[in-house]
């Protein structure tokens, strides 16, 4: 492949967050695009589940679709994880949205591209998702977070320009952005479903 085109190909992985004050993790899966940079779909949860990565995708489809960018031939790189080998992932990308699927030859370790991301992303949050006492509060400033990277983080490999500035110098418009509060709410929606344990002590040292 010479060159890759804007949305041609995306990445992602889990990676783990930790949160109240440093006591408990969680799982981000982000879905990230190649050329663009852009944080297209990302899913919070307890681990990191079929429900998590499939909520995750809903948000990039729909991201996608705002730009206009059509699905079908894309390229989605990850690991062999057994959440992406299965029937529901799978059937999904490759039956529904026709996006095709790429492994990393080097195993797990090797999408350089997506540590990378997970490693920034965490540490310029970290202070901040410490502060998060429940599995909402923490989706609640993920959320915040990748609106920031979207929207206003400049990227060196974006000529040190934000995303959104970057695909407007290009010509794409958006018509729908995904990092809404309409994404917000379900993703809340959803983690309250789950059963948060009390709160570690803002003092505590874990």
């Amino acid at each position: 492949m010479d060159r890759i085109e804007l949305f041609q190909v995306v990445y992602t992985d889990f990676t783990e967050i930790s949160y109240a004050n440093g006591c408990r993790k969680a799982v981000l899966m982000p879905i990230i695009g190649h050329t663009s940079k852009l944080a297209c779909g990302w899913g919070v949860g307890k681990t990191g589940t079929t429900e998590v990565a499939l909520r995750a995708w809903r948000r990039a489809r729909e991201t996608l679709s705002g730009f206009g960018i059509p699905r079908s031939g894309m390229i989605m790189h990850h690991d062999r994880d057994p959440v992406y080998t299965g029937y529901r992932w799978t059937s999904r990308l490759l039956l529904k949205d026709e996006v095709r699927v790429s492994y990393p030859l080097g195993g797990a370790k090797d999408n350089p591209e997506m540590e990378s991301f997970n490693g920034r992303f965490k540490t310029e949050g970290d202070s901040l998702f410490c502060e998060a006492q429940t599995l909402a509060e923490l989706a609640s400033m993920v959320e915040k977070r990748m609106a920031y990277y979207n929207a206003t983080r400049r990227h060196s490999s974006l000529n040190h320009v934000a995303f959104l500035t970057f695909v407007k110098s290009m010509g794409v418009a958006a018509r729908v952005l995904s990092f809404s509060n309409s994404h917000a709410r379900r993703d809340v929606e959803f983690i309250r479903s789950c059963v948060d344990l009390p709160s570690c002590p803002a003092n505590r040292v874990c």
